[in-house]
């Protein structure tokens, strides 16, 4: 594979997609969420003012696991079922599909990853200079799995584009996804679990959590912000299994690459058999 190509491919895809807004819109969303929940998470216990960067962390894990899939799955959605001339003049050049493919899946991350520094970067330097930087490496760290979590769905995005082709087919198997893993996938395993008998459960409850990039990350932020209490059954059992925090670590981030890598090489395999 050509670097060079690739290179100006996701170039020019950041360009684009810079100047559709949505980088702006995001980086605005998350700052003013970050900076909103650090200055008013505590109101109910009769307290507002900037809380240190671990609560205001654990504050937005939950808010990050609704909005970064969208996100993702909106970018992904709209570069990959645009005008159609501009798709075959793009195919038309003498450049593999998976240059493209590659290249386009780089400049919309890029994107994403602009619109969360921009975002979460600039609320952190705001909560830094009132309250301090204690804690401002776990922030950091939770940044990090917001874009791992982003990366995923992007992968997801653009397997659904490329599998739905028309825009609003994709659009609407996005939706489906969101719903699927962001919402209805829990449900779905609590319910599960009440038909099988207790070992079976608990076994098919371990599994369950890597089937669901939203509760791979969920688990790894509670780690890593030192939640463990709130893991839920799945991340307590899988504690439980592998003896330690360091082993969760490793293998919920090994699984986070393989929801990353697994839609892109089948998009790539789909993407190499339409006729465009």
């Amino acid at each position: 594979m050509d670097v060079d190509v690739m290179r100006h491919i996701a170039g020019q895809e950041l360009k684009i997609t810079v100047r559709s807004k949505w980088t702006l819109i995001f980086a605005i969303v998350f700052g003013v969420l970050a900076l909103g929940i650090s200055t008013f998470g505590l109101t109910t216990a009769g307290y507002v003012g900037f809380q240190s960067f671990t609560r205001t962390s654990a504050s937005l894990l939950n808010l990050v696991l609704y909005i970064v899939p969208l996100m993702a799955l909106l970018m992904g959605t709209l570069s990959f079922t645009s005008e159609k001339a501009a798709n075959e003049l793009l195919f038309a050049q003498p450049i593999s599909r998976s240059e493209i493919l590659l290249g386009k899946t780089l400049g919309l991350f890029g994107s994403i990853l602009v619109s969360t520094l921009i975002g979460f970067g600039l609320a952190g330097v705001i909560i830094a200079v009132n309250v301090g930087a204690e804690g401002s490496l776990r922030y950091l760290m939770f940044v990090g799995l917001a874009l791992c979590l982003g990366l995923a769905f992007l992968s997801l995005a653009i397997l659904a584009a490329i599998a739905a082709q028309r825009r609003t087919s994709a659009f609407g198997l996005a939706m489906f996804l969101w719903f699927f893993f962001v919402i209805f996938y829990d449900l779905l395993v609590i319910g599960a679990t009440f038909l099988m008998k207790p070992t079976l459960a608990n076994a098919f409850t371990l599994f369950s959590l890597f089937g669901n990039p939203v509760d791979i990350v969920r688990v790894a932020g509670l780690i890593l912000l030192g939640g463990r209490e709130m893991f839920g059954p799945a991340g307590a059992l899988l504690v439980r299994t592998l003896g330690g925090m360091a082993g969760v670590m490793t293998l919920v981030m090994a699984m986070l690459v393989i929801w990353i890598i697994t839609p892109l090489i089948i998009a790539n395999r789909l993407l190499w058999k339409q006729d465009i």
